[in-house]
Order: C-alpha cells, then sequence, then structure tokens
C-alpha cells in the first residue's frame, strides 16, 4: 500500500506539474522534462514521509480493490484530459468528445475577460464583453468567442479577480492560461485532500486517503477542471483554511477564507460557524485579512467595480442576471434549492418564477444559518470537524440560484469519501460508496436531446445525493473509526 500510494502521487504530481510548466512556458519538451522531475521528487517524499501513518489493519481487501481500479481511472482520465488542455484542437481527449458543448465551454473565458476588461476600466457586468450583438435575449445565448471557446458571463465580486489578474503576470494567453489554471487547479484540490485526510488520524485517514480517487474519477471532477470552474479551488481554500485555524496559523488561514469568502460569497457561513463557536482569533483574522484583499482590490482595478457589483449583486441573488435561466435545459441542470422553483414550473405548476424563487431561497438561507448556528454549538470531535465544515459548505452552495450539477457536486462527493473513511469498510460500505459516486455523476449534456422533464428528473439523482450526505455530515457522531461498521 505504501508502494501504490506513492506512485499514485507521484504520477499526480507529474501531470500537475507538467500542465503548470506548459502553461507557464509554452514548451513540451521542457514541460516533460519539468513534469518528470516533479513526479520523482513527489514519489520519493510520499515514500519517506507518508502522507498519514498508515493503519494497515483499516483497509480492507475489497477497500484496496476499489482504490486500485478508482485510481488508475483518475488517472488515466486526468492524463487524457491534460492533452485537451495543451492542444485544445485536440477535442477527442476531452471529457465528453461527442458534446460542442463540454468541449467549447469555459468558465475560464469570463475570468481571463473581465480580468482583462477591468484594466481597461470597463464595466464587469456589462453583457456586452460576453454575449454576441445579435443575441435576442430569448432561448439560448449566443456568446462571443475566443477562438472554438464561447465567452461565459462574469458573475463573481470585483476581488475574485485578484487571482485572475495576478495570472495575466504569468501569460496574457487564453490558451496558455487555460492549461496552466488547469494544472494549479488540480494541485490545490488535491493538496487540500491530503491534508483533510492527515488529520482525521491513522484508521480514518488511511480509509479517506484510499478513497480519494472515488471523488476524481468520472464525469463531475474531470468536466469542472476541464472548463475551468473555480468551485472545487474556492471549497478546497476553504476547508485548508479550517485546517490552518485548527494548526493556530491565523495569518494564513485567515487569509485563504477571507479570498473563499470575497470570492464567492457562501463561504462566508465559515464565518457565521467561526463567530458561533467564539473562535474569535480565527474570526478577527479573516475579517482582517479580507479588508487587506479588498483594499488590494482597490488599489489595483479601482472603485467603479463594486459600485457596478451592488447595482448587480440583487439580480445575482435573484438568478435574474444568469442568461442560463433562459433555457429549459439548464434549469433542469440547477441543482440549488431555488432552482427547484424553475423546475417545478418545467411541470407546468403556475406562478413559479423569480419571485417565488427569491422566497425560497431567503427561507433556506435562514434555514442554512440555523443549520450552522448549531452545527457550531456542539463540539465537535477532530474526525467528525472536516465533515461539518465540507456539509456547511455544500448547504452553503445549494443556495446559490444557479448550481450546475457537473460543479456543485465536488464536495458531496468529496465528503462521501470522508463520510464512508469513519466507517469499516465492509462491502455493505463500499457498495453504498459506489453508487452514492455513480448518483453524484449522472449527467447528459445540454446539447444532447432530452425532454427538460426528464433532464430534471435526472438530475434529481445528483440533487439529492448532495442534500442527503449534508445531512449525514453533520449528523454523523465519530467515537474510534477502527471499530465502527455500517
Amino acid at each position: 500500500m505504501k508502494a501504490f500510494i506513492a506512485v499514485a502521487l507521484a504520477v499526480a504530481a507529474g501531470i500537475f506539474a507538467f500542465a503548470i510548466a506548459a502553461g507557464l512556458l509554452g514548451s513540451l519538451p521542457a514541460s516533460f522534462l519539468i513534469g518528470a522531475v516533479a513526479a520523482g521528487l513527489a514519489g520519493v517524499y510520499a515514500w519517506r514521509r507518508p502522507i498519514v501513518v498508515r493503519d494497515e489493519a483499516a483497509a480492507s481487501r475489497g477497500l484496496r480493490i476499489v482504490s486500485g481500479l478508482a485510481t488508475v481511472a483518475a488517472l488515466v482520465e486526468l492524463a487524457r484530459l491534460t492533452v485537451f488542455m495543451v492542444a485544445p484542437a485536440l477535442v477527442g481527449y476531452s471529457t465528453v468528445p461527442g458534446s460542442a458543448w463540454e468541449v467549447r465551454h469555459s468558465c475560464l473565458t469570463a475570468y481571463f475577460v473581465a480580468g482583462e476588461a477591468v484594466g481597461r476600466g470597463q464595466d464587469l457586468y456589462d453583457p456586452a464583453l460576453y454575449t454576441s450583438p445579435n443575441d435576442t435575449g430569448k432561448g439560448q445565448r449566443k456568446a462571443l468567442m475566443i477562438g472554438p471557446f464561447g465567452i461565459d458571463v462574469y458573475e463573481y465580486p470585483p476581488p475574485f479577480l485578484l487571482v485572475p489578474r495576478a495570472f495575466r503576470l504569468l501569460t496574457t494567453d487564453f490558451y496558455r492560461m487555460r492549461t496552466l489554471w488547469f494544472g494549479l487547479s488540480a494541485a490545490i484540490v488535491l493538496l487540500a485532500m491530503l491534508v483533510v485526510a492527515r488529520r482525521l488520524g491513522p484508521a480514518a485517514g488511511t480509509r479517506a486517503l484510499l478513497l480519494l480517487p472515488v471523488a476524481w474519477a468520472g464525469l463531475a471532477m474531470m468536466n469542472t477542471l476541464q472548463k475551468g470552474n473555480i468551485q472545487p479551488v474556492v471549497i478546497a481554500l476553504a476547508m485548508l483554511a479550517m485546517v490552518l485555524f485548527e494548526r493556530s496559523r491565523w495569518a494564513a488561514g485567515g487569509a485563504l477564507l477571507a479570498y473563499a469568502i470575497l470570492a464567492k460569497l457562501y463561504p462566508g457561513m465559515l464565518g457565521v460557524y467561526l463567530i458561533a463557536r467564539r473562535q474569535w482569533r480565527a474570526a478577527a483574522w479573516t475579517a482582517a485579512m479580507g479588508i487587506v484583499l479588498m483594499a488590494v482590490t482597490l488599489v489595483d482595478i479601482g472603485v467603479p467595480p463594486f459600485a457596478a457589483f451592488v447595482h448587480h449583486l440583487p439580480g445575482l441573488l435573484s438568478g435574474e442576471a444568469f442568461p442560463a435561466f433562459r433555457n429549459p435545459g439548464a434549469q433542469a441542470i440547477n441543482i440549488s434549492v431555488p432552482g427547484l422553483v424553475f423546475k417545478a414550473g418545467l411541470f407546468g405548476v403556475p406562478g413559479m418564477g423569480f419571485g417565488a424563487s427569491k422566497i425560497v431561497g431567503w427561507i433556506f438561507t435562514v434555514v442554512v444559518l440555523w443549520v450552522t448556528v448549531r452545527a457550531a454549538l456542539r463540539p465537535p470531535s477532530d474526525a467528525e470537524k472536516p465533515l461539518v465544515w465540507l456539509a456547511i459548505l455544500i448547504l452553503a452552495t445549494l443556495r446559490s440560484p444557479f448550481l450546475p450539477q457537473t460543479y456543485g457536486v465536488f464536495p458531496a462527493l468529496w465528503i462521501l469519501t470522508l463520510l464512508a473513511a469513519t466507517y469499516a469498510p465492509t462491502a455493505k460500505t463500499l457498495s453504498l460508496v459506489l453508487l452514492a459516486a455513480l448518483a453524484l455523476n449522472a449527467n447528459w449534456p445540454l446539447d444532447w436531446a432530452m425532454d427538460p422533464r426528464a433532464r430534471t428528473l435526472l438530475n434529481e439523482l445528483p440533487q439529492t445525493a448532495t442534500i442527503v450526505l449534508a445531512v449525514l455530515g453533520l449528523r454523523r457522531r465519530v467515537t474510534e473509526p477502527s471499530t465502527l461498521s455500517v
């Protein structure tokens, strides 16, 4: 098992380093060399200093088989996808080559265009930056293009642009930034998952490490990395911040959580959690780092983007700013709680528009606040803490007016592996894990024909599984992981 883990991490590190180097240098020979060196160093490090103190008895034969198959699948998918990220013309290496929508949709286009436009003093939220002039405002949006990629619409607060604009200091070429963004995003997510597994202790930590590839294998994770969506990275940064707070690394934890909050808003629920638990130092450092990041953003892009955001915010909270609501297919893949309103409308329920969605959204906000405070007031064990943090983040993401299934299920896949790690890996446990992972990965591309109502029913699988896993994460009581079973 020691050699298996070391080799797997070495291959992953080599792939990430190759992609990062390709984005930075634009030279494939140099990138291959850097990737090989990184793989060697990571393998030696993982061999000499194991990520977790392994408990061989905690890993059953069945768990090792599942882990081995999932690891091979994830690494093959990752290597295959890396080819497409370096050479976008090779669409056969993308996650769904038969779908023009999946191949040509890139969330990073919005970050790239917004970062460039704000430097010229343009309004971040002006649709003309992203949408074709011949778009009628009805039906599927007609996007402007960067080469073969449709430009997505920027729907984030201004401080989010600190990172995309920092990337522009490394390269102003979209295609190289796309490769660099992919490599760094994947590396950050894997690092966070390893750090969380390490703090669970020998038994649960060993299982979490072996189950980790289950979250990576499949469409959801790879498709999100392909499109460059920031969601997994924000979740990873928020979780790293909470671990850093546990280690009294206040400044680093505060910086990561502050950026996560300013970039996507919903990680602010972890700020509520810290305050409710009276973790004043962590909350104060987060607030202080938030002020610093706001100041840096103001110096970089000025006041006008913030004024524009205040004007744009009501539409973001209600969903009216999202062109996806013009498309019944996009409504069907929305796994957020407010999105249930529009799904009901697809089945002919009257009055299911933005007004009803706003009401449901604010009711659910109160529910998430209540759940967060209740979770904070119950002192969790060390093994329970990551489950609680991740469950809060999952519920907070479900408050978004628009949460596509592909991006939305990553934290659910992660909490699935952590939950399973707290049980003995019996055949029943492993079967449930694989069934849940299959449900979370259920997907049918938007440009493949399917009645919106049938698509809605299909996407109820990942939506229901996500909610159930969040609830289980909040309710789980962990005593001695090595003695627990289903």
